[in-house]
Parts: C-alpha cells; sequence; structure tokens
C-alpha cells in the first residue's frame, strides 16, 4: 500500500512538474491560464453533489450523460451569454427528448409554459450541447422554454417572469450584462439553422423583467 502510494504521489509529481516545465518552455502563459486548466489534473475535479441546483426553486431532471460535457467553469471557460430557445415541443417531451442518449443535445434548463415551472438538467459549471456551435456552447448557459415558435400562446406572463428571473440569477452570477447582446436568442449563434425564439418572443418585455428581477433581488445588479 505504501508503494502504491508513493507510485501515485510520483505520478502525480510527474504530471504537475511536466506540466510545469512545457509552461515554463513555452513562456508565454500566464498563471491563470495554468488555473483554467488545472482541474484537468486527476483529483482537482470541483466537487460534486448529485442533485445540487444552481437555480433556487429548481427540479433536478437530469440529461443524459451524453448530451453534455463535463466541465468547471467559469474556471475553464468563461460564462458570457444566456442563449433563449425555444423546442418546438411540449415540457414533457422536451424532457424526454434531453434523456435521450441518441438525441445529441440538452440545455441547461427548461421552463414550462402554464406555471412557470423550471428543471434544471446540467449543471452550469458543465458544457451544454444546446447551441449548436462548439464556442457558444462553451460560454453560455441554455434555457429553454415550452412551446412553438409560431405559437405565441406558449409565451405566457408566468413563463416571461419565471424565465426573467433564472436569467437574472444566471446574470448576476457570472457578471453577464443584461443586454441583447449578451441575452441571445437560438437564432443569432453563428451557423445555427434554428429560428429560436422566433418572431413571438418579445425581447423588450423580456429584458425589462430580467432587470427588474435583479432589482428585487438583495445584492443583485440591475444590470443595464
Amino acid at each position: 500500500m505504501e508503494q502504491q502510494s508513493r507510485q501515485h504521489i510520483s505520478r502525480r509529481a510527474l504530471l504537475v512538474g511536466g506540466g510545469a516545465a512545457a509552461l515554463g518552455a513555452a513562456g508565454y502563459l500566464a498563471s491563470d491560464e495554468l488555473s483554467r486548466w488545472w482541474w484537468r489534473i486527476p483529483g482537482n475535479d470541483k466537487p460534486r453533489k448529485e442533485g445540487e441546483l444552481d437555480h433556487p426553486g429548481a427540479e433536478w431532471i437530469p440529461a443524459s450523460e451524453a448530451n453534455w460535457r463535463r466541465a468547471d467553469r467559469p474556471a475553464d471557460y468563461v460564462i458570457d451569454r444566456v442563449v433563449i430557445h425555444v423546442p418546438q415541443a411540449t415540457y414533457p417531451i422536451t424532457l424526454k427528448v434531453f434523456q435521450d442518449p441518441g438525441h445529441g443535445a440538452a440545455a441547461h434548463y427548461v421552463v414550462r409554459s402554464g406555471d412557470g415551472h423550471v428543471a434544471q438538467m446540467i449543471r452550469e459549471l458543465d458544457v451544454a450541447f444546446h447551441a449548436g456551435n462548439r464556442e457558444f456552447n462553451e460560454r453560455s448557459i441554455g434555457i429553454e422554454h415550452e412551446g412553438w415558435v409560431d405559437r405565441a400562446e406558449y409565451l405566457t406572463d408566468t413563463m416571461y417572469r419565471a424565465s426573467a428571473e433564472l436569467t437574472s440569477g444566471i446574470c448576476d452570477r457570472y457578471g453577464i450584462p443584461k443586454d441583447r447582446e449578451h441575452i441571445v436568442g437560438h437564432i443569432e449563434v453563428p451557423g445555427t439553422d434554428h429560428t429560436c425564439p422566433g418572431p413571438h418572443w418579445d425581447w423588450d418585455r423580456y429584458l425589462k423583467l430580467v432587470r427588474q428581477a435583479g432589482r428585487k433581488r438583495p445584492g443583485a445588479s440591475s444590470g443595464a
């Protein structure tokens, strides 16, 4: 056992030492870059708890592990966008699809139309496959809203308010400005073939609600 322990320590030292030597030879990576990749060394993952939530009041319904990638954001990837989606499906079907390992995609959150109930399916620190663009996946949080892009009746006041509270909290956690440059629709992601959230999504109303939610939360920013 003692020999195995020494071997483990030696391997760890080799990993760290070799990495440090490579950084020194490169001569251009700053210390914060080393911190960014430190979690990848065995034994340095951020502690996790099964079912832990990022948004208070959400329900944990995990997506298939095939539809997201383990990460340690914002330590390894800066989070600076929220992407708004409409799935062209009901809430139950959206959850079912995101739990299907063959689907290949899922968002961090799904918001129900009728009562604004929020399901969290992927931790914010992990990379969800939701935007169809690797860079945007790595830098963003994805939120699906039950409904169809051509059916305005699904865009209820309750859903708008619940989603705005969710987005406002995300923006406050990561210092994201509450504006249209940083809160975007899937249609605005480079290379996308999606049209969501569609022509009925009221961006002016939504951003107003996001900022109002921030003002109501103690210590939060209104995010002009």
